[in-house]
């Protein structure tokens, strides 16, 4: 046996191991960057989209096994296929810590998707459809409350020292500089609805506004919901979306 035959049958192991680290890594990447960009474009359905980071991340964990294993076979037998494996290993850490510090970002938020400034009386939507299946996940109406007032109970009404014609004006302004779509905007009644995109793969949340007039007359009363078309657990995205879009609208 020849010095080149030799050479390959010694890291043949290594070279297969370093070779699929690397393909994992990649394939991890593609299934879920191109599921997502798919589903932003509504070229596939969001959930659908949103699974190919599912499976990316179980393609990137085995991907960082294998890159382990590789690396450590490279080493031993002096770095004959170090490319392949530590670019491998690399993208692999890259990706799992990119998706976990995005879940440990959102906390341990309850598996609802339903949000609002006003449990007892959320306001309603008039002109975007709240879905049949809104209480999916959940056993009652009454199971929602219990688990909204838990993690959102400092969610609560807003007044504004303004008219509200003026809050709505605002609102709705407020609402495209975001990028929202707006369905309704009436300063007579007070209300305003608009669809809120969420991340890259654009989930589609419907909000409604609710102004009135305070009881001391001098400004106006403001709740909102915020409710994710899709999914069961939004990840604090609606709470969070309710926080920054009243934060904004009171200092304008």
């Amino acid at each position: 046996m020849d010095s080149t035959a030799h050479a390959n049958t010694r890291y043949k192991w290594t070279a297969l191991l370093s070779r699929l680290t690397l393909a994992l890594a990649v394939i991890a990447t593609v299934l879920a960057l191109g599921g997502m960009t798919l589903a932003r474009y509504d070229l596939i359905g969001k959930l659908v989209g949103f699974s190919g980071l599912s499976f990316g991340m179980m393609a990137a964990i085995a991907a960082l096994l294998f890159g382990i294993a590789a690396l450590i076979m490279n080493a031993r037998k002096g770095w004959p296929h170090r490319t392949s494996a530590l670019l491998g290993f690399i993208i692999a850490v890259v990706f799992i810590g990119v998706v976990a510090a995005r879940v440990l970002s959102a906390g341990s938020p309850p598996a609802i998707h339903d949000i609002t400034t006003d449990l007892a009386d959320p306001p309603a939507f008039s002109v975007l459809p709240l879905a049949e299946d809104n209480l999916r996940g959940l056993e009652s109406e009454q199971e929602w409350r219990e688990l909204h007032s838990a993690a959102y109970g400092d969610l609560d009404t807003v007044t504004i020292d303004k008219p509200v014609a003026e809050v709505i004006a605002d609102a709705e302004a407020l609402a495209r500089e975001k990028g929202w779509t707006v369905a309704l905007a009436d300063p007579e009644t007070g209300r305003l609805e608009a669809t809120a995109y969420a991340a890259w793969i654009r989930f589609e949340d419907d909000v409604v506004l609710r102004v009135t007039p305070s009881a001391d007359g001098r400004g106006s009363d403001v709740d909102m919901r915020s409710v994710s078309k899709v999914g069961v657990s939004d990840l604090g995205v609606n709470a969070q979306r309710i926080e920054d879009f009243l934060t904004d609208l009171a200092t304008r």
